[in-house]
């Protein structure tokens, strides 16, 4: 029966174009990892230059963000690989990439984020160029020490407006998905 599951997740993955596909910790030794295969399979989709550029850099941005803002805060050993899992998905469809992640959030933050990526949804390339500026020239730097730059970058780097989804888990956590088209 399990093995019948894996052919069955291979057939799904085939049919919906997943180029890469990661559920785990994230790591610097993983994002070194998954930049190589990445770079790798760009190359033998013989994808224009451009093509690759836009979704290398947005990977980057992506898993950037996992690495820096992925939740840790439990003691439970259980309980902390969970929360500092995460999903990365890059995906090939009708000539578009899209890369896909998913993690979960304190939900004390939800309310900030979802903030943030209205007002970078609600901004044009221009707009959004100068907000990048803006962010830049304030100089603040998180408790985790990132400036908030990432989704700013992710947006201006894709073209396109940021599609993401927060659901609620229990009193303490969300789960964070988002799903960044690029074209």
């Amino acid at each position: 029966m399990l093995l019948k599951k894996i052919y069955s997740f291979y057939e799904t993955m085939e049919k919906e174009n997943i180029i890469l596909s990661f559920k785990g910790v994230v790591t610097s030794d993983f994002l070194a990892a998954v930049l190589d295969i990445m770079e790798k399979k760009m190359t033998q989709l013989e994808e224009s230059t451009k093509t690759k550029k836009k979704v290398f850099n947005v990977l980057v941005e992506c898993l950037q963000n996992l690495y820096h803002h992925i939740e840790d805060r439990s003691q439970d050993k259980t309980e902390f690989r969970r929360l500092k899992s995460a999903l990365v998905m890059v995906v090939k469809n009708e000539g578009n990439f899209y890369v896909q992640t998913g993690n979960y959030i304190n939900r004390e933050t939800v309310a900030g984020l979802d903030s943030r990526l209205k007002k970078i949804n609600s901004l044009d390339k221009d707009h959004l160029r100068d907000y990048y500026r803006e962010v830049l020239g304030e100089g603040t730097l998180s408790e985790k020490g990132t400036a908030g730059l990432g989704m700013i970058d992710i947006a201006r780097k894709s073209g396109n407006k940021l599609e993401y989804e927060f659901l609620e888990l229990d009193d303490d956590f969300s789960f964070f998905s988002l799903n960044v088209k690029i074209d």
